[in-house]
């Protein structure tokens, strides 16, 4: 390490060189914005059952509303596992290389000790 670069640059270019993929390239955003999206979705599904369920007295429409407030619980379970997969994955890149750096560091340190000593 030259005594001009800070440890911040060290960081920056050893993560680069472990060819971690950046986590705003590529689709993760994009399954991140459905996961959200499909959050809102579930309950609008539901609240449009509802209203279709309790207009009419039918009970074939009111076992079709049964079917769509279900497919909404099931959109929104979906898109709160997008969600959470997505936005995990973006912190848990970023920790591992940061794990990565200090236990390189940690051995840079233990060596340099026993070099000393």
């Amino acid at each position: 390490m030259t005594s001009t670069e800070s440890r911040a640059d060290r960081f920056t270019r050893e993560l680069s060189e472990l060819k971690i993929p950046d986590p705003s390239a590529g689709r993760s955003s994009l399954w991140l914005r459905l996961g959200i999206a499909l959050m809102v979705v579930g309950p609008i599904l539901g609240v449009v059952a509802y209203f279709m369920s309790h207009n009419t007295s039918d009970a074939l429409v009111q076992r079709d509303a049964i079917v769509v407030s279900i497919l909404g619980v099931a959109v929104a379970v979906v898109g709160a596992a997008l969600y959470l997969r997505y936005s995990l994955t973006g912190f848990l890149r970023f920790w591992m290389a940061r794990q990565s750096f200090d236990l390189g560091m940690l051995a840079e340190r233990t060596s340099d000790s026993e070099v000393q000593a």
